[in-house]
């Protein structure tokens, strides 16, 4: 960023956002592309499986690489990275030739993706005064569900083009690389904007650079309150940080929470979004459609989570949230059980947990995650809490067809419901509520707790103002 230049906070986080965008596109584009390519290619089911999958081993392969290059780096040059992969990606999937290239580019943008799903988080948290550091890192999961429903919208548009453009007799080629090239235009704002946005100031702090960061706060227009406290340079950090007393349990809430996120059954109603909304007598032209409905109503749900994370805080939302997890996918489970798939209850039980989702426990395992770590290993620690999300995520979408088989769909809720009861009582138990504090703060909070303080007191349930 250019001496002497301001920008706005509310400008940094929409740039810093457009990763997520470009993760929530990039994972949900591929729900119309399939089918086509599918048809294109002839794929068995193991070149389906492989094409699918390609990209969840580079998130896998770029959250890994992420928490050494963001402590190493900072956290802007990571995010550059992950632009580039991201349009390099876009712009493969669009040209390549054969199927070999395609899917090589679409490791690239899984490298990509699992960069900025660990980095954007942490950079929003560390540029963020404390009083809104919830409400701005939660805008990064309003901008992934935006990127999810975008992708949908266009899919189905392209769709549905291609559709009277055959009946036309046109020439409309293949439909699959316009939908994976419309996410060019988004990477290409992100990596524009990633070079007017500053570095992270606690960054800057403990690499020494004090005066830069003392810049910094002057070129952020109107945020002449970013609470950036003054450290010492950082020593060379260890993971043994992340199990020294008071931390253990930081990182357990770090490692748990993202657990159940993808424990709460939501890949279980997307798979089941469409039967559903058509069972309830809604009628759709076609699937593509209603997955729109679903992914307008995850996300206007998210807006939710922005509007009341820091008034209400951490706590009240997760524990709301979780129980209301829990009923709703119960109540799902007893209208599959007495077959009452083709009543309007169903329908609102299925909109009531992605409600209960989409503003607790969706968006509070990236505020929480990105803001309970200490500064000099926060990077690392952060990619930690998101591989473990990227691996539950596998683990359920390979164990949700088992569960369906062996306990039906009734069954298959209850057991998600099961998990939703779990994390809200392991959240009344171990996790405080951090809301107006700054990132120095939580971290002395832990490191005074220690390994043997008790978690379910008063003093335990709200860190104190020192």
């Amino acid at each position: 960023m250019s001496k002497g230049k301001t920008i706005s906070l509310a400008t940094i986080t929409v740039v810093a956002s457009l990763g997520g965008f470009l993760f929530g596109f990039d994972m949900a584009v591929i729900s119309g592309v399939l089918p086509l390519i599918q048809k294109q290619f002839s794929l068995d089911a193991a070149q389906e499986g492989w094409f699918v999958s390609s990209a969840l081993v580079g998130c896998i392969i770029g959250v890994a690489m992420s928490g050494e290059l963001s402590d190493r780096f900072g956290r802007c040059k990571p995010l550059l990275l992950s632009a580039v992969l991201f349009l390099l990606s876009a712009a493969g999937c669009a040209l390549m030739p054969n199927l070999f290239w395609v899917i090589a580019s679409r490791l690239l943008g899984g490298i990509g993706i699992g960069i900025a799903s660990n980095v954007v988080p942490l950079y929003i948290s560390e540029i963020a005064p404390a009083n809104i550091r919830g409400r701005l890192v939660t805008f990064y999961q309003f901008a992934l569900t935006l990127g999810i429903l975008t992708a949908y919208l266009s899919n189905a548009a392209l769709v549905s083009y291609s559709g009277q453009a055959s009946a036309e007799g046109m020439m409309y080629g293949e439909i699959w690389r316009a939908m994976f090239g419309l996410g060019a235009i988004p990477a290409l704002l992100f990596l524009a904007g990633l070079f007017i946005v500053p570095e992270s100031p606690r960054w800057l702090m403990q690499k020494g650079r004090q005066a830069e960061v003392a810049d910094l706060t002057k070129s952020i227009s109107g945020e002449d309150n970013l609470p950036v406290q003054a450290v010492p340079p950082a020593k060379a950090a260890s993971y043994r940080e992340l199990f020294a007393p008071g931390m253990r349990k930081a990182l357990l809430i770090g490692i748990l929470l993202p657990l159940f996120s993808q424990f709460s059954g939501i890949n279980a109603i997307i798979y089941y979004g469409p039967s559903i909304l058509s069972n309830a007598g809604i009628s759709l032209s076609n699937s593509l459609i209603s997955q729109v409905i679903f992914g307008a109503a995850n996300m206007l749900f998210t807006l939710i989570a922005i509007w009341k994370v820091d008034s209400w805080g951490r706590r009240p939302l997760y524990l709301f949230g979780t129980a209301g997890a829990a009923l709703t996918l119960f109540a799902t489970g007893v209208c599959f059980y007495y077959d009452a798939t083709s009543s309007i209850w169903l329908l609102l039980c299925v909109l009531a947990f992605l409600a209960c989702f989409a503003f607790s426990i969706g968006p509070l395992k990236f505020v929480v995650a990105s803001e309970i770590f200490p500064n000099a290993i926060r990077g690392r620690a952060l990619a930690i809490s998101i591989m473990t999300m990227w691996v539950a995520d596998t683990i359920v979408g390979q164990l949700t067809p088992i569960l369906l088989k062996q306990l039906g769909s009734a069954g298959t809720f209850w057991f998600f419901a099961f998990f939703c009861v779990v994390a809200f009582f392991t959240v009344l138990k171990l996790l405080p509520e951090t809301k107006g504090r700054s990132l120095e703060h939580i971290e002395d909070y832990w490191k005074q707790k220690g390994v043997e303080a008790p978690v379910n007191n008063q003093s335990d349930q709200h860190i104190p103002i020192h």
